[in-house]
């Protein structure tokens, strides 16, 4: 299908990644129906979703709960029109993006390295899901939203806010959520919220390296390469006995790849914090970006929920202070 627009997430897909792709492809094709996209772009082709790879259990309940396939995997932007969701750093997009046409980016977190030639649609706002900014992309062009794109969309913010508890939720969120659930027909958000989120518990079925890579990025901190992951626990005992194991998992990780550090974070849901797993040629790095030295293997890290707002902004300022 080379004569698409291919919406694709990051690496590593999530639950917002996905559904923010299919929502995307949606309202883009609803657009070029109407002809309002020839107003902005000349772009004949259709919309189609697509994932980076697997979908994690969270991402597939919710898929399926709402009636929705999973999205093609594309591995190779080379000769394609893409547009970027939650996302538009290259190390999370796709492989041979210097050699695709990028047409739109989508997103919420700080702007990337991708780079394009010419103009695009952008749209980026600070807000704790991409799911939110696309929402408010259907009420400016006046798109109905669908019940099964509400319910999706709604997931997205659930899981990203980790149920408005992190740091990254603001109040447009919440606001936005709100109105989803009442097209979804959803009663109890919160309830809801749970129901979601206690999927990505399951985890004993995973190896280490499975858990590890659930939700991973790789990020240049300083020049020097870091990676962090999140796994979110309604209760770190689920994985206490599997700890060690982990560890030692992100230590060869961390030689395989020539990190300078690889951070995990085990976040558990009802107490509100996450313990922070670290492997690191600078262990002084975690002192200075949390105030709080490593005990052993990691730290607890009380209140710490968000990646992106909490963990990422300190360690790459800690790097940059080396």
């Amino acid at each position: 299908m080379e004569h698409v627009v291919y919406v694709v997430g990051h690496k590593n897909p999530d639950t917002d990644s996905v559904c923010s792709a299919i929502a995307l492809a949606y309202l883009w094709n609803k657009w070029k129906e109407r002809g309002s996209l020839d107003k902005i772009m000349k772009i004949g082709e259709e919309a189609v979703a697509a994932v980076q790879g697997d979908i994690n259990p969270e991402t597939k309940y919710v898929l399926e709960k709402f009636g929705f396939e999973v999205p093609e995997v594309l591995k190779s932007g080379e000769g394609k029109k893409v547009a970027l969701v939650d996302h538009s750093e290259k190390a999370q997009t796709v492989d041979d993006i210097d050699k695709a046409e990028v047409v739109a980016i989508v997103d919420h977190h700080k702007i990337g390295d991708v780079t394009t030639p010419q103009p695009v649609l952008f749209v980026n706002l600070p807000v704790g899901c991409t799911a939110t900014v696309i929402k408010l992309l259907f009420d400016k062009t006046g798109v109905e939203v669908p019940a099964d794109i509400a319910g999706i969309l709604l997931s997205s913010i659930l899981s990203d806010t980790v149920i408005f508890k992190s740091a990254t939720t603001t109040e447009l969120d919440k606001e936005v959520a709100e109105e989803l659930a009442k097209v979804a027909g959803v009663d109890d958000i919160t309830k809801f919220g749970v129901e979601i989120k206690a999927k990505l518990s399951a985890v004993d079925d995973l190896s280490a390296r499975e858990i590890i890579m659930r939700d991973y990025k790789d990020f240049d901190m300083a020049g020097k390469k870091v990676g962090v992951g999140q796994i979110e626990l309604v209760d770190l005992s689920l994985i206490e006995s599997r700890v060690d194991e982990i560890y030692a998992e992100l230590q060869k990780m961390k030689e395989e790849g020539g990190y300078a550090a690889i951070f995990l974070m085990l976040t558990d849901i009802m107490k509100e914090g996450t313990e922070l797993l670290a492997v690191t040629d600078h262990p002084e790095v975690v002192e200075k970006a949390f105030g709080k030295k490593l005990e052993g293997k990691s730290v607890w890290l009380d209140g710490v929920m968000s990646r992106k707002k909490q963990v990422v902004p300190p360690l790459e300022k800690a790097f940059s202070e080396l």
